[in-house]
């Protein structure tokens, strides 16, 4: 039997069927080599129901990471505590700090997890693993940890902030990304790519050289890029050569629309519901003693 990995998209601001809730937000469950690990929880209310229509199995999760620490990525952490058998889970320190936000010229309002959230964390995790630095979820399943910021047409794609009064710029140093290696390829599994989704593929093509990129899943928060940023983002994927672009949640309509006009075939929405199956390489293995 070959070994796989299987991503599902399990919350996203769209659903691919009827019987699954959409919400601003994003999580993927990521099934490799027969553990279980889930990449962010969305908003709150869609993860709980959307699990269990899609049949993820909550008694084998064994690990939760999260991309930062936006309401949308960690609302339904609660559930997860509530529903699974006290996974491990990784993120950065400053996930947990205070985050702030502004739209447009209105008021700042608090984007983080909120205090109940965060006590649920605490207490229902098994233990918090710090993703300060390159961090191993399973063998061959990567957190980068922080991204260096080397590009100078990408930022984190929005005002925000660390403290309610707008003071302290908060430049996001939590978030992160998820890559593993297939036959194809890497794979790369994005939250909201704060960093830049570019500098992000580079800061992997660093730890991971001579490897080519497979496919990229997840939001890239270009939602309120502007075109330059949008074209240079369009010509780092193509000079990164990667093969598959599937956009999420904070990408934004013209952004998808760029994006899948350029990659036509090897693009697609990454609406809820989505399966995405990947073959590992014969050097990946895992002892089967150790899963749940």
């Amino acid at each position: 039997m070959r070994s796989e990995c299987r991503v599902v998209v399990v919350v996203n601001d769209e659903a691919g069927n009827s019987g699954l809730r959409a919400e601003h937000g994003w999580s993927a469950w990521i099934e490799y080599q027969g553990r279980h690990a889930l990449l962010d929880t969305g908003s709150g209310q869609a993860l709980a129901p959307n699990v269990a229509a899609l049949s993820l199995p909550w008694e084998r999760l064994e690990a939760v990471i999260l991309s930062h620490g936006h309401y949308d990525h960690v609302g339904g952490l609660p559930d997860v505590f509530a529903s699974a058998r006290r996974p491990v889970l990784y993120c950065h320190p400053t996930a947990f700090g205070p985050k702030f936000a502004r739209k447009a010229e209105g008021p700042l309002r608090e984007i983080g997890l909120a205090p109940a959230i965060a006590a649920s964390a605490r207490s229902g995790a098994e233990k918090i693993v710090n993703t300060e630095q390159l961090t191993e979820v399973f063998p061959g399943l990567m957190v980068t940890g922080p991204v260096p910021r080397r590009t100078d047409f990408e930022d984190t794609g929005g005002p925000f902030y660390k403290d309610p009064q707008g003071s302290q710029p908060d430049d996001l140093p939590d978030d992160q990304a998820v890559f593993f290696e297939a036959r194809e390829g890497l794979v790369v599994l994005l939250g909201c790519a704060h960093a830049g989704v570019i500098n992000t593929l580079q800061y992997i093509r660093k730890l991971r050289p001579g490897r080519r990129f497979h496919a990229v899943i997840g939001g890239m928060h270009l939602l309120h890029a502007a075109e330059n940023r949008l074209e240079r983002t369009l010509e780092g994927l193509e000079m990164l050569e990667v093969g598959q672009v599937h956009p999420a949640h904070c990408t934004g309509d013209v952004a998808t629309e760029k994006l899948c006009g350029r990659f036509q075939s090897r693009c697609s929405v990454s609406e809820a519901g989505r399966v995405y199956t990947f073959t590992l390489p014969d050097g990946v293995k895992i002892n089967k003693e150790e899963s749940v």
